[in-house]
């Protein structure tokens, strides 16, 4: 938990660059111009995936639309991000969201779709940022085909787990064994060592039938009278976890939830001893997600780096397929919490496949920078939220819904999984449930608090997988 405080690999490159300056019909009216580099960064039989960047050459804006018309009528906007999509016919828009209304002279915008096509390039030929014209040339680029992916759509009525089966990473998304892009949307348990009769047949059923959880984050601190006063106690405890979650068909996402000290190499041996343990005993099980280091904070992303590569193949020794989370440096804020950014992780991505990275934010504390680091970063690394909270990084404070709504939205719009801070009854505002709810067994909507109901209301809305 906080204390203080997302690309396909692009395997090809298909760009424009776009500028232009155009002066009003009225002398004394301001240039307006623009700039538009659209970036094919991903294409497949029958889709693709594309970068959008944004930049305003002329006066500051307070609200913006961006609108291009693709050259072939079978090229479509399926699902866009960091911004409101919609088409007519060939001509596609994106209006600005809320958070990203205002384009200061200089400032640029990052968005992204992707797409159906008919196999013709989906370049189009030319932008107007609220109706003025950002003309210029297309720049050579290539493009390289992926194999087709299977997009079969399961039964109605089926688990998460039943529905998607083992999970992989593909490109910058989760997918799952039919290779169809999967969000999961769940809670996170508080640390077993206060919480731990929180977690029972009652509680868990309630997760997996009321609010249609696709996952449950099960959170092993590992001090603060955590794992290491007694290993094997809590390695049992979570293996439990695993098993309750399965038999409702949700995945359980298996949290070695490392804060104080914040550098995870502080707990490597203990690390190793764990996730040898839980990856040998749950290697055949397809609900297992392993997340090796919660929040490192104070510690370099080359230490973290390093962690990763050390514990990961002991993972991999037992559990070769399952998909391994990497924390990331600033108490999961891809450094931004830091004042750096997500271009370390860029450029030093951990030495392993099919890994995912972390990140984490209170929505009272953590608003337009993360989100726009966010954004960046989904187009080039693959991200999970496994812990958010609806309130300040101290787990306290008034709910901040407005920013848990933009959060949320962002997080739909680029198909980023999260599990929600917590399913617990704690004397906090962060706790979806209202303190002495567990030991009376209550775990109905009458027991939620504020941030449970707003937060229940977003995970059980039907799942798109």
């Amino acid at each position: 938990m906080k204390r203080s405080t997302a690309a396909l690999a692009a395997a090809c490159a298909t760009t424009l660059g776009v500028a232009g300056v155009l002066v009003m019909p009225q002398a004394e009216a301001a240039v307006q111009g623009c700039r538009v580099d659209y970036t094919v960064t991903n294409q497949w039989q029958g889709g693709f995936q594309a970068g959008v960047k944004i930049t305003n050459l002329g006066d500051a804006l307070s609200g913006w639309s961006l609108r291009f018309t693709f050259p072939d009528s079978g090229q479509k906007v399926a699902q866009g991000w960091n911004a409101t999509w919609s088409q007519s016919g060939s001509t596609a828009t994106a209006a600005n969201a809320d958070w990203n209304r205002t384009l200061g002279s200089g400032a640029s915008a990052d968005l992204g779709f992707t797409g159906t096509t008919t196999g013709a390039n989906p370049v189009p030929a030319s932008f107007t940022l609220n109706g003025v014209t950002c003309t210029g040339t297309t720049g050579p680029g290539t493009t390289t085909t992926a194999p087709p992916t299977t997009t079969t759509t399961p039964p109605s009525g089926r688990t998460p787990l039943a529905a998607n089966g083992q999970l992989h990473v593909c490109g910058v998304h989760l997918c799952g064994e039919a290779d169809r892009v999967v969000q999961l949307r769940g809670m996170s348990t508080h640390g077993l060592q206060w919480f731990d009769g929180c977690y029972n047949s009652t509680s868990l059923d309630a997760l997996a039938n009321d609010w249609h959880a696709d996952l449950l984050r099960i959170a092993m601190y590992v001090q603060e009278q955590g794992y290491e006063t007694d290993p094997a106690r809590f390695t049992a405890r979570v293996n439990s976890l695993v098993d309750a979650a399965e038999q409702r068909g949700m995945y359980a996402v298996i949290d070695f939830h490392t804060l104080t000290p914040g550098d995870p190499n502080y707990n490597l041996d203990r690390a190793k001893t764990f996730f040898a343990a839980v990856a040998a005993r749950n290697a055949a099980k397809k609900n297992v997600v392993y997340e090796i280091a919660n929040e490192p904070n104070g510690v370099s992303w080359g230490a973290i780096k390093s962690y990763a590569e050390q514990v990961i193949p002991v993972i991999r020794a037992a559990d070769p397929d399952a998909v391994v989370i990497v924390g990331t440096r600033g108490w999961s804020s891809l450094g931004v919490s830091d004042g750096s950014n997500e271009t370390e992780i860029v450029n030093n991505p951990v030495n392993a496949a099919n890994i995912m990275y972390t990140f984490h934010f209170y929505a009272a504390s953590h608003k337009d920078d993360y989100r726009a680091a966010v954004s960046r970063a989904a187009a080039k690394l693959p991200l999970f939220v496994t812990e958010f909270g609806t309130v300040s990084a101290t787990g306290g404070g008034a709910l901040d819904q407005s920013s848990t709504t933009a959060w949320l939205d962002l997080l739909d719009q680029l198909k980023i999984g999260y599990a929600n801070w917590t399913y617990s009854d704690a004397d906090e505002s962060s706790a979806a449930l209202r303190p002495g709810s567990c030991a009376s067994g209550n775990y109905g909507t009458g027991a939620l608090t504020e941030s449970g109901s707003l937060v229940r209301s977003r995970v059980s809305t039907p799942d798109d997988f």
